[in-house]
């Protein structure tokens, strides 16, 4: 069926015959009221007619129609449209329909059997202004002159005009076919306030509104914003509905325990119109979102427990319920909770209520931990001596750690230093129970300790002693001899570098012969020649064996000469005598002459 320049076309396609049926209407129907069209097939005759107006035609051929498709009203997707060419069909109808029936039966109500609709209003017609434009002989004259196109303005919004071109020359006329052409919408005026919101839940509401008076042009679709108040002015949640014969929508996407103000957009494809007012809501309060884990500062023995609110409390929290171990230990408002009584490094798990009136919501498990302390007794260690400079040290683990152990640690003293210094000779995170200490002085008595760490600190054991095996002294120092008489030494000397054990004894060689076996450290030699020249070394002895120091040359003290000096004088000339003498018997130290001449002494003039 289609109404084209004043003529009512019906075509009917029944396998392979084609019927078609015209109806001549001119411009009668154009005069901004109801028309009542019929199209009825009824054996071979097909008829088509408008109010008063009909038409019929015969068709022997015609075979009977079986409708088995979707009915498409006012024009057909483009889709399918290939499938029908040769019915030439055009654009689809412009303009309004109402009380549709199909043979027989209750009139169809469109809006509500119809599965789409594309820009159409199915609620009746618009305006009946429209037949002030929409004329027969005395349409309008637009343009005369001999351009081949015009612009015309200040039409109305959203309605059909027929427009047709005549042709003249000195001859005659001849006029076009009427076109039918329909003006775009207008963006919408007046959009009303929501008239009615509630909520659905913390998180969405549902929106009621009227139809926009004087809307001229088919609503597209309307808009639901939803605004924070006293926030920016952007909405926070929006939602868009194409179906426009509904008249209330769900808006989602908003925060609970917010106040908003919602307002509705109608558009048309003119453009969107925002109502002026708002109306406002108070979204309900819901379970809280993203509850946080607590956190705890850690003792030995109890928990310093704090929590955050909620990042999303969705309303006022009433309460928090504390978990350990599956057990609720706290009911209150406060953010700080003491879990005492507790072992030491122990592990509980933790979960977190929070509740507003709505409900409540859980945060994740989380595992917490009591402090660590040192470990409550550290065994001493078993030494093995291995030889004169090694110690093997061997160590249990503690039988209470209060921890994760982290380190051990071992102090060593010696006899040398009368056991006031310690020094650590082992400091490892590895976790042997077991350590070979070197480089040891023989015949040395240390004392060792074992020190156990956790992350509470450490535990310090007794100390065991070890005494290593002797050896041969080692830096066996010189011997300083000291003369204070021309026929003595007073000669000492200091204990070896290295005793490397017990010292049983010290020998003194004087000029290679022992003068002296003894613990003592000096001793006194007599009975020598004034400045004799001696050479001393002194011998240091342990269980092991002995070992001798550097040597060692000093002198007694000088003494007076002994004897006499005899002197010969040569004659040389009458003014040169030469002198020469022998040395005493005894010199007793290093000799200095002296010349003594007396007599008269030759003096030039």
């Amino acid at each position: 069926v289609e109404l084209k320049s004043g003529i009512l076309n019906i075509f009917l396609k029944t396998g392979i015959v084609f019927t078609q049926v015209d109806l001549w209407l001119g411009l009668s129907y154009c005069d901004g009221k109801w028309n009542k069209v019929t199209v009825n097939k009824d054996g071979s005759v097909v008829s088509a007619s408008v109010n008063e107006l009909r038409e019929q035609t015969l068709e022997p051929r015609i075979q009977q129609l079986k409708v088995n498709s979707p009915v498409y009203i006012g024009g057909i997707p483009p889709e399918i449209q290939n499938f029908y060419k040769e019915l030439g069909l055009e654009q689809g109808f412009g303009g309004c329909m109402k009380d549709v029936k199909f043979t027989r039966g209750a009139v169809v109500n469109l809006a509500s059997v119809s599965s789409s609709a594309v820009r159409v209003n199915l609620d009746g017609c618009l305006s009946t202004d429209s037949a002030v434009n929409c004329r027969g002989n005395d349409s309008i004259l637009v343009y005369r002159g001999k351009e081949q196109s015009v612009y015309e303005s200040g039409l109305q919004p959203f309605t059909e005009y027929l427009y047709r071109v005549v042709a003249l020359n000195e001859g005659g006329a001849v006029s076009s076919a009427w076109t039918r052409v329909r003006t775009r919408e207008s963006v919408p005026q007046n959009v009303p306030t929501p008239s009615r919101v509630h909520s659905i839940n913390g998180y969405s509401i549902e929106v009621t509104w009227d139809k926009p008076a004087g809307v001229i042009g088919v609503i597209e679709k309307y808009i639901l914003k939803a605004y924070e108040e006293d926030g920016p002015n952007v909405p926070i949640a929006s939602a868009e509905l194409a179906d426009t014969s509904m008249l209330t929508g769900v808006l989602t996407g908003l925060h609970p325990f917010t106040n908003y103000a919602v307002t509705l957009t109608a558009c048309t494809l003119a453009g969107c119109t925002e109502s002026l007012h708002a109306l406002n809501i108070s979204t309900p309060q819901e379970a809280p979102k993203d509850v946080q884990a607590p956190t705890a500062v850690s003792f030995p023995t109890f928990l310093l427990m704090s929590w955050s609110p909620p990042e999303k409390p969705n309303g006022i929290i009433t309460q928090y319920i504390l978990y350990m171990n599956g057990v609720p230990i706290y009911f209150g408002n406060g953010t700080k909770y003491v879990v005492k009584d507790l072992a030491v490094f122990t592990p509980h798990q933790f979960v977190l209520t929070a509740c507003t009136l709505a409900g409540c919501t859980n945060s994740s498990q989380v595992t917490l931990f009591t402090a660590q302390l040192p470990p409550s007794h550290v065994d001493a260690p078993v030494l093995t001596v291995l030889d004169s400079r090694t110690i093997y040290v061997q160590w249990k683990e503690p039988v209470e750690v209060n921890g994760i152990l982290d380190r051990y640690i071992i102090y060593i003293a010696n006899n040398e230093q009368n056991f006031t210094k310690w020094n650590v000779i082992h400091n490892s995170t590895e976790l042997f129970r077991d350590f070979t200490i070197q480089q040891l002085f023989p015949g040395t008595e240390y004392l060792i300790k074992l020190a156990a760490c956790t992350g509470g600190g450490c535990s310090l054991s007794e100390a065991s002693p070890a005494l290593t095996d002797e050896s041969t002294p080692e830096g066996v120092a010189a011997p300083k001899a000291q003369s204070y008489s021309p026929d003595s030494f007073n000669i000492s000397w200091t204990k070896p570098e290295y005793p490397n054990g017990i010292i049983t004894s010290y020998g003194l060689y004087m000029d290679g012969v022992l003068m002296q076996n003894s613990s003592q450290l000096s001793c006194y030699a007599s009975g020598l020649t004034p400045w004799s020249l001696h050479s001393f070394r002194v011998q240091a002895c342990t269980a092991k064996g002995c070992a001798l120091g550097p040597l060692v040359e000093a002198r007694t003290m000088e003494a007076s000469p002994e004897g006499t000096v005899d002197v010969f004088a040569t004659v040389d000339g009458s003014k040169e005598v030469q002198l020469k003498w022998l040395a005493p018997h005894k010199p007793n130290g290093k000799l200095n002459y002296t010349v003594l001449v007396t007599g008269l002494f030759y003096a030039d003039q």
